[in-house]
C-alpha cells in the first residue's frame, strides 16, 4: 500500500496523464443569485443533472466541483465536444422556458493538456488553459483550444470562428483559440465573430475590406438573378458585379473559417437551390446546407415553382428531441430530421442498425406555422411500441414543440431549418 507519510520515497512520485478537459461555469451567476437565489439554485441543480447525465453518456467523467462550476475529464477530444455542444442544446431547451433574465446558461472550454493526477482530482495547466478557455466563450458558448480543433476540425461536422492567439491570466504562452459557431444539427451557438475580434489589426482589417467586397459581388448577383428572373424577355445589362459573383465557386458561397467547413460542403448538392432529399439517419454537412439556404433558395421551390407557390415553412429541419427525465428514466436527447411540404411534416429513421425498429413523425402545419404531430417507434411487422403528441410553431426558421408519452413522460423537440 502507498505510505501517506509526505517523506516516503513513494510520495515523491506524481502520476501525469494527457486527457480532454471540459471546463463549466454559469455567466452572470452572482447577479442571478442576489435576484433570487432559491429559484436559481433549483435551476442550477436541474441543469448539474442533465449536465452529469451527458458527462456519463460520452464516457467522460466529473471530477470537480465547486459553487457554480464543474470539471469534466474525457480520454477523447470528440466526445468531449459533443458532449459540451449536446449540453448547450439540451440547457436550452430547459433556459427557453424561463424569462431571458432568469436563464442559467453555462460557458463552455475544452482543452488536451497533461495533467496531474491528484487522488480523484485533476490539476496542471491542462484545467487551467480549459478554465481560461471558458471565460473567453459567450453565455451558452464554447470555446476550444488549437489542440482540440486539430483533434476534431475532420471528425465533426461544426462550424469553427477562429479567435487568433490569445493571452490569458497566469498562462503563459498564447492559446490558439476557437469558438464553435454552428453545432453538427445546425443550430447556431452564442459565439464572438472574428472582425469582432481584433479591428485594430490590419489583418483584421483587411479581412473585413475583403469581406465587404465579396458581399458585394454575391449581392450584386443575387440581384442580377432576380431581375431576370422577373424579367426573362429583357437582355442581361453588361455588368462587371454579377460577372464577378459568378466566378466564386459555389461551395464557397457561405462562410468558411476553416477548411473543415470546405471539405464539408462537397458532400451535397448546393447548387441546385433546393434543399437535398436526406436519406434516413444521414447528417447533412452543415456548408452544405448553408450553401443550399444561401444560393438562390427563395427563389426555388417544388417542381420549379417559386417559392410563393408553396409554403413559407417548406424545408428541412433538424435537431435534438428530448425525453425528458423521469424516477425511473434518464433524460435522453438524439439528433433528427423532418422535412415540411406544403401542411405536412415528415420523418422517418432507423433505432439503432439492426434493430428492425424505426422512428416515424408524421403531422400538420397550419398556415400560421402551428405544428401538431406524432412520433412513434414502429417494428418491422408494422406495429407500434411508443407513442409521443407533440404540438409547436414554427417562428424565424425554428421549430420548437414540446410532447407527453402516452404513459405521460415529458419530451421537447428544437429544431432549426438547414
Amino acid at each position: 500500500m502507498p505510505s501517506d507519510n509526505p517523506d516516503s520515497p513513494s510520495s515523491a512520485f506524481i502520476e501525469r496523464k494527457l486527457s480532454t478537459i471540459l471546463s463549466a461555469d454559469v455567466a452572470e451567476f452572482s447577479r442571478l443569485m442576489s435576484e433570487d437565489e432559491e429559484q436559481t439554485l433549483r435551476t442550477f441543480r436541474g441543469h448539474k443533472k442533465i449536465f452529469e447525465g451527458l458527462v456519463a453518456t460520452h464516457r467522460g467523467r466529473v471530477f470537480n466541483t465547486a459553487g457554480d462550476a464543474i470539471l469534466a475529464e474525457f480520454s477523447s477530444a470528440v466526445e468531449a465536444v459533443r458532449c459540451a455542444t449536446d449540453i448547450q442544446s439540451a440547457l436550452r431547451t430547459r433556459n427557453d422556458q424561463l424569462p431571458p433574465n432568469r436563464q442559467v446558461r453555462f460557458r463552455i472550454g475544452v482543452n488536451i493538456g497533461d495533467v496531474l493526477i491528484q487522488g480523484q482530482d485533476l490539476l496542471g495547466d491542462g484545467v487551467n488553459v480549459a478554465a481560461r478557455l471558458q471565460t473567453a466563450a459567450e453565455p451558452g458558448g464554447i470555446c476550444i483550444s488549437g489542440s482540440v480543433h486539430d483533434q476534431i476540425r475532420n471528425k465533426l461536422s461544426l462550424t469553427f470562428h477562429s479567435r487568433g492567439e490569445k493571452t490569458y491570466k497566469n498562462i503563459a504562452q498564447p492559446i490558439r483559440t476557437f469558438s464553435i459557431a454552428e453545432a453538427e444539427d445546425g443550430a447556431p451557438l452564442p459565439c464572438v465573430k472574428p472582425a469582432a475580434a481584433d479591428l485594430g489589426s490590419n489583418s483584421s482589417k483587411i479581412a473585413v475590406a475583403a469581406g465587404v467586397v465579396v458581399a458585394l459581388l454575391v449581392g450584386g448577383g443575387y440581384w442580377e438573378y432576380t431581375r431576370k428572373a422577373a424579367n426573362p424577355e429583357q437582355p442581361a445589362r453588361a455588368s462587371a458585379v454579377p460577372q464577378a459573383a459568378a466566378s466564386v465557386p459555389s461551395r464557397e458561397a457561405p462562410k468558411s473559417d476553416h477548411p473543415a467547413a470546405d471539405s464539408a460542403s462537397t458532400g451535397g448538392a448546393a447548387s441546385s437551390g433546393a434543399p437535398a432529399t436526406l436519406a434516413a439517419g444521414d447528417k447533412p454537412a452543415v456548408a452544405t446546407h448553408k450553401a443550399a439556404k444561401t444560393a438562390l433558395a427563395p427563389a426555388a421551390g417544388p417542381a420549379g415553382k417559386t417559392a410563393a407557390a408553396g409554403s413559407p415553412y417548406d424545408g428541412v429541419y433538424g435537431g435534438q428531441i428530448c425525453f425528458h427525465e423521469t424516477n425511473r428514466e434518464p433524460l435522453r436527447c438524439f439528433h433528427a430530421e423532418g422535412t415540411v411540404a406544403g401542411k405536412r411534416i415528415t420523418g422517418k429513421w432507423p433505432v439503432g442498425k439492426d434493430s428492425g425498429i424505426a422512428m416515424i413523425l408524421e403531422g400538420d402545419v397550419s398556415d400560421t406555422g402551428a405544428v401538431k404531430m406524432e412520433l412513434h417507434s414502429e417494428k418491422a411487422d408494422g406495429s407500434r411500441i411508443i407513442t409521443v403528441d407533440f404540438n409547436g410553431a414554427i417562428i424565424d426558421n425554428r421549430l420548437d414543440a414540446d410532447g407527453k408519452f402516452r404513459m405521460g413522460r415529458g419530451a421537447s423537440l428544437t429544431w432549426h431549418r438547414m
